[in-house]
């Protein structure tokens, strides 16, 4: 009854008091003012609000994924734009599965804004949504093994995120990484000539360092 509600009610007013993963909404419909709480993904989140609101979390400054900070035992076996990559694909030097497990780090301070197995080529998918001088950036994490934050939960830099995965044997181990500069976008292809929306990770990265 409440998500019948919530489409066929002509305004939504306020969003305020997030809490245990729901969002109270105020909501005016011709019958008056009344308030009911839904899931937050049911809902745009204002993030620049968020962030307002707990500053702490605002980016103060970007690091690599893996290898912390400076991806010191890794490489990037498929750059950004190569072959239409919509992100880096980042590889421990051993080769194979030697880097499966291995840490994946949150790359900036933000808010884990989904976390999903989206199965097929992409597994499992964490996304962190960044305010960095004041605009907002997001980071994509795909193919992990194990998910070790739980989406609508802010993290650090730094932060052990997930673990490195395969896409259940698809692949050799490694971490996908994007970042957009459009958070609204949809999960995407991954590849694709058009790279609206999507940034070179490494050198966002570099030129966004402490």
């Amino acid at each position: 009854m409440k998500f019948f509600l919530i489409y066929c009610l002509l305004f939504i007013a306020l969003i305020s008091c997030r809490q245990n993963g729901k969002i109270k909404v105020e909501l005016t419909d011709c019958y008056g003012d009344m308030d009911i709480e839904i899931p937050i993904s049911e809902v745009k989140i204002d993030y620049i609000k968020l962030f307002k609101d707990h500053p702490e979390f605002v980016s103060n400054g970007f690091d690599f994924p893996v290898g912390k900070p400076n991806a010191h035992g890794y490489y990037n076996a498929q750059k950004f734009k190569e072959n239409d990559h919509l992100g880096d694909d980042w590889n421990g030097v051993g080769g194979g599965n030697s880097d499966l497990g291995d840490p994946i780090y949150a790359i900036a301070n933000g808010y884990v804004s989904e976390v999903k197995d989206y199965k097929g080529g992409w597994g499992n998918v964490l996304r962190i949504v960044h305010l960095h001088n004041n605009q907002l950036f997001e980071s994509l994490y795909a193919h992990c093994d194990t998910m070790l934050v739980s989406q609508d939960k802010f993290v650090k830099k730094g932060e052990q995120i997930a673990t490195i995965g395969n896409c259940n044997g698809s692949y050799y181990a490694h971490l996908h990484l994007e970042i957009r500069n459009d958070y609204d976008l949809e999960i995407g292809p991954g590849y694709s000539i058009d790279t609206t929306g999507y940034l070179n990770p490494t050198n966002f990265i570099n030129k966004n360092r402490n």
